[in-house]
Parts: structure tokens; sequence; C-alpha cells
């Protein structure tokens, strides 16, 4: 396979990280006959202070021309002035809105050997693998909203919407991402509260019988499933649900492994590239000193291996390879636990030796 990947490091530990990905990248390229071709871009605060944008057009142009993309993290303190007209995040919406990123990825998999830096017992969560399908552009967060006085009350509103398109298109994506793992879906909504949530019931039930009847599927309330999460997270295997719930639900999901420089994500849409980043931010007090945990980002070029060029072998060899290093016992500072360390790029070079 030929590709070209585009490479946002951003800020803070961005940078560090995303080369380290880059690096196992060109190792999968090499050992599995592909060719992969490399573009870094700016995004976030260096795109600010280089050319007074969060997001250039030149950033935007390259993405659109890739078949994938790497994204480190933006922000830092340097940006933080809340007077500010312009802040590095905005450069991150505006690429998700470019691009038509409707589907938030993120996969929840604890590591038998790090588990026991979860805030929940071992037997609870140990074996949990959960690949969560946020919808990203629908919802409350992007209905009307505004303020209203009526006789010296000030009110608020935001409207949650979602129309049949919407849905279905999400939840064919997590069906068909179904069928490729144990094939079971569960769907999240509030339908008993809800109109919107009735709507999405009821689209998804259609898609589900009609499309995939294959696929086990099964519906839970969200404060159901907030508890479920929490007392049973082994019990499911690819979860869909709406923006508002998919928030909150994959930032509680994400504190079951127990350490957020673990985790990957994904943003895709019905076509062109797909936008792969760690879920942790840009770590700006240790930006530099070489300690930062490459794992998170390295998982997330493994997801793209999957998601957007189909290269289901390749994505799995990196997920051995990250597997097998920390059972090898190796950690970066976040995971050690007290235990010695080593740095990013000793990190990066353990699973490149891994991948051989």
């Amino acid at each position: 396979m030929n590709a070209n990947i585009v490479l946002l490091p951003g800020d803070g530990i961005g940078p560090e990280i995303v080369k380290q990905a880059e690096n196992v990248l060109i190792q999968i390229a090499k050992k599995f006959g592909h060719t992969f071709q490399f573009e870094s871009h700016l995004i976030g605060g260096i795109a600010i202070d280089e050319t007074g944008d969060p997001l250039p057009q030149a950033t935007v142009d390259a993405c659109k021309k890739s078949a994938a993309i790497l994204l480190g993290a933006v922000g830092g303190p340097k940006w933080d002035d809340p007077a500010a007209k312009t802040r590095p995040e905005q450069g991150l919406l505006r690429i998700r809105k470019e691009l038509q990123l409707f589907a938030n990825l993120r996969p929840i998999q604890t590591f038998s050997e790090l588990v026991d830096a979860s805030p929940l017992k071992r037997e609870i969560v140990d074996g949990t693998d959960i690949l969560f399908f946020r919808e990203l552009t629908g919802g409350v967060y992007f209905g009307e909203s505004g303020r209203n006085t009526v006789d010296g009350v000030e009110s608020a509103y935001a409207s949650m919407v979602y129309s049949v398109p919407e849905v279905e298109r999400i939840v064919r994506l997590a069906a068909l991402a179904a069928r490729q793992r144990d094939n079971r879906l569960t769907s999240v909504d509030k339908a008993n509260v809800l109109e919107p949530s009735r709507l999405w019931r009821q689209t998804a039930q259609r898609v589900m019988s009609e499309e995939f009847p294959d696929v086990q599927y099964d519906v839970v309330l969200v404060d159901a499933m907030a508890m479920h999460l929490i007392s049973r997270p082994r019990d499911y295997d690819v979860v869909v649900t709406g923006n508002l719930f998919g928030d909150i639900l994959t930032d509680e999901a994400s504190m079951l492994p127990g350490s957020l420089g673990m985790l990957p994500s994904a943003s895709i849409g019905a076509s062109g590239p797909g936008l792969y980043e760690p879920i942790h931010g840009s770590a700006p007090d240790i930006a530099g000193k070489g300690i930062a945990n490459p794992l998170a980002t390295i998982l997330a070029a493994a997801m793209l291996l999957r998601h957007s060029l189909n290269l289901e072998e390749e994505a799995a060899a990196i997920e051995a390879a990250v597997r097998s290093v920390l059972a090898d016992g190796l950690r970066t500072a976040d995971i050690a636990s007290g235990a010695p360390s080593i740095g990013t790029q000793a990190m990066g070079e353990a699973v490149l030796a891994k991948l051989g």
C-alpha cells in the first residue's frame, strides 16, 4: 500500500510523542511492504505563533488530500488568555468540521500489567475491551441555544436535535465495527424522557433489524450505563450513543484502565481521512523533558492503520508490541507507580524492537 499520512504534532509534548508514533509507522511499512509518505503541518498554539491562525489553510488542504492524519496535542498556558479571540483548541474543532468527522471512536481497553492503577478492583476491570462510538457533530452541543429574560428572570436554553440520517450513519459505523469484534452492539439513549432519544432508538432499531440482523443488539438507558461501566464493564463490546452522553460516558470509562497515557481515539467520517490522536493533553509541564508516554499515540497509529487504511494485521502487530513491552515491565514515569521508569524515546525504541 502507498499512503500519504499528515502529521500534526501541535504543542507541548505533541512533537515528542508523534515522532515515536511516526517511527513505528515507518517500521510497519518496512515490515509489511508498504510505502508511507509523511508531511508535518501546523495546528494549535504553534500555528498561532507562526501564522496567527490555529488552523492554517495549508494544513486544511494537506489533510484533505491525505489518507489519514495523526495529531499530537494542542494548547498550553502560553495561549490560555480567556480574553483571546484565537485559541489553539479552535484549530482542533475546525479540522473536525472541515473534514466532516462525525464519529468519535474511543477504545477503552485495560492492560493486565497496569490494571492495579485503576480506581476499581482488578476483578471488575481486568479484561475490559469496549469500543465507544460517540456521535460528534449533532445533539445539544450544536442545537439552537440562547438566553431570555422575562419579568427580570433570566433563563437559558439549548436544544437537542437529531435527524434520522445522523443516527443512521453513526449506528451503521458502530455495527460494522461490531462485526469485526465480538459481534455485539449496545445503543445508549434516554428514550424514557427525551424525544430525540426516542427518534434515536427507533432509527437504531430499524437499521439493526434491516441491515445487521446478525449482530447481537441491545439498548441501555444512559443512567443505567453509567452504573454498568463501574459495576460490570466487561459485559460490553461496542457502544454507540449521542454527543452529550458519549462525552460523559467516555470520560467516565477513561478512568477504568487507570492511565490516560494509554488511551487513543479517532474521529472519522463517511469518507475521506480520519483523525487519530491520544486522549491526553499537551502536558506543557513535561514538554521537552523526554519523559512523556508515547504509547497512547502509538496506539492511535494502530487505529489509523485499522480504520483508515484497512490494515488489520499491521494494527494488531503494534498493539501486540505495546502489550509485550508492558509485560517486560517497561514503564514511563506516568505509569511507573514508583518503580524505575524510562523516557519517551526509550519506550518508542522498545516498541520498535518488538516489531522486529
